[in-house]
């Protein structure tokens, strides 16, 4: 069993830069993939990135290329989301989820965070 905890949000002005973190316990973390999600007020949720076990990237959302970058440290058993020029649009709570099937889409994700919430205001 993992559990996930994410960390790292708070409140930026545009153009800043916010580094969440997804803590997890349990074993055989370095066998899980690892998502970032996120969820803005309204809004349906949105898958952003995914990190596999050898670090392959998929990212799922255009509006964030160029601006957000995840990896993981399976020392640490903890996996980052560094967001950088950071808009208004990038509200939402952000959540870090765990798979061992591989990077898929939310429904399949068998631990999730509580999340944690970024706002980009001035």
């Amino acid at each position: 069993q993992l559990q996930l905890v994410e960390s790292g949000g708070g409140l930026v002005q545009p153009g800043g830069s916010l580094r969440l973190s997804c803590a997890a316990s349990g074993r055989h973390f370095l066998y899980y993939v690892i998502s970032w999600f996120r969820q803005a007020p309204g809004k349906a949720r949105q898958q952003i990135l995914c990190i596999s076990s050898s670090n392959t990237i998929t990212n799922y959302e255009d509006s964030v290329k160029g601006r957000f970058t995840i990896s993981r440290d399976n020392a640490k058993n903890t996996a980052y989301l560094q967001m950088n020029s950071l808009e208004p649009e990038d509200t939402a709570v952000y959540y870090c989820a765990a798979d061992r099937r591989g990077c898929t889409v939310a429904e399949n994700y068998e631990h999730w965070g509580q999340g944690t919430q970024v706002t980009v205001s001035s």
